[in-house]
């Protein structure tokens, strides 16, 4: 699921992953991305008020380096979550022990977890993997490939992705790695896991790289969902080391969409390897009063449990779509709604277009993927979405997923 190339990796910066004994599985469990300078960074967290501890440690570390970090150090298997002080201890004692092995502060190390929520993270079997892992990083392709690999739980594939852009004749790489299944409707702010790791090799200010991250993640991460719940770790963390030499400002449109590429391509991947699913679906929303109003109705229509299963029997039934429009808080006008499947027109002026065909509907939606556009004729207000199907698999995987 690699988008462009695995060779794009950003100059600055090595990679590395190792097993330490979290996951039951036996397989790697514990990465690291570490810059070779102190790097910009950026990031943004889950919305959820529920907040496991690596996110606290990371805001206290942002604010106490104004946005510079060395080390990201990420593990799976447990999500460091509902453990109260000791969690907090944990995480904390990870950061220590990575800055002793990387030669840092411990305040420029960012933690991260993913997993079961509410077990005490052994910090002991993350420490005493550290010195190996170190011994082992790298640049290349293949240890990036091995932290994408490394954080994944419920996932069924690694997700990267790269872009390359030329600013002042100089090249500027970007690449990104993330995980996420389920639990997946990120709601990042200010506005199982997805965690998501971006790298780049240009020099930007950290405030900078701050406003260049919201704008991307607002189109991309918070346009997606597979099933509704918002996990308590969630977070996106953008790393620019300033290795290539080219200087990127505020404004620069270039950047800023190759950054967007990258991170919408990422957040794709992600829905496409939802738990279960069978189908991805791409929602238009189109003539909204606003904007928000737009994003109102796509999240009515991804998280109807209704609508949903309709799309995981390939069942045409608009009409669970026009309820879910109705219920969304929406500015709407119920005789002004039109709606297609693709290109074929399903409903008109609110109600049953004349030209539906029930058959050729039904088999639009047996393709993996398909498109959804509804035109609430309100204004100019907009969105895409992305979102997914939900099938007894997807009982099944989180019935057992603790046992």
């Amino acid at each position: 699921m690699s988008d462009i190339s695995q060779f794009l990796i950003p100059k600055g910066f090595r990679f590395g992953a190792t097993k330490a004994g979290l996951k039951q599985s036996g397989r790697t469990d514990f990465a690291v991305i570490v810059a070779d300078a102190p790097a910009s960074a950026a990031a943004v967290f889950t919305a959820n008020r529920v907040t496991a501890a690596p996110l606290q440690v990371d805001k206290e570390h942002l604010h106490a380096t104004g946005g510079r970090m060395r080390v990201a150090a990420i593990n799976a298997g447990n999500a460091n979550c509902a453990a109260g002080k000791a969690g907090l201890d944990a995480a904390r004692a990870t950061c220590t022990a990575a800055a002793d092995v990387f030669g840092c502060k411990p305040e420029e190390v960012f933690p991260s977890s993913t997993g079961i929520i509410g077990v005490p993270l052994h910090a002991q079997k993350l420490i005493a993997a550290l010195p190996g892992l170190a011994a082992s990083i790298g640049s290349e392709s293949d240890h990036f490939q091995q932290v994408a690999q490394a954080i994944l739980t419920t996932d069924t594939v690694e997700k990267t992705a790269f872009a390359r852009l030329e600013i002042d004749g100089k090249e500027v790489r970007i690449a990104a790695l993330g995980k996420g299944a389920g639990m997946i409707h990120p709601q990042l702010v200010p506005h199982a896991t997805m965690l998501v790791y971006i790298v780049t090799d240009a020099a930007i200010e950290p405030k900078i790289l701050d406003h260049y991250l919201r704008q991307a993640i607002e189109v991309s991460f918070n346009r997606i969902s597979v099933d509704g719940d918002t996990s308590t770790n969630d977070t996106v963390l953008l790393l620019a080391s300033g290795a290539s030499g080219a200087h990127v400002r505020d404004g620069n449109a270039e950047f800023a969409t190759a950054l967007t590429h990258v991170c919408t391509s990422l957040a794709r991947q992600i829905v496409a390897d939802g738990e279960g699913i069978t189908h991805v679906v791409e929602l238009h929303i189109a003539g909204a009063t606003t904007d928000a109003d737009a994003l109102r109705v796509a999240k009515a229509i991804a998280h109807s449990p209704l609508v949903k299963t309709a799309w995981a029997g390939c069942d045409p039934n608009w009409g669970r779509l026009v309820a879910a429009i109705g219920y969304s808080g929406a500015a709407i006008d119920p005789e002004r709604i039109d709606i297609w499947f693709g290109e074929l027109r399903i409903c008109r002026d609110g109600g049953r277009a004349l030209e539906f065909d029930e058959a050729a509907a039904h088999a639009y939606l047996q393709q993996s993927e398909f498109s959804i556009a509804i035109q609430l004729n309100q204004g100019i207000g907009s969105c895409v979405f992305w979102t997914t199907d939900l099938t007894h698999d997807y009982i099944r995987i989180n019935a057992d997923y603790s046992t």
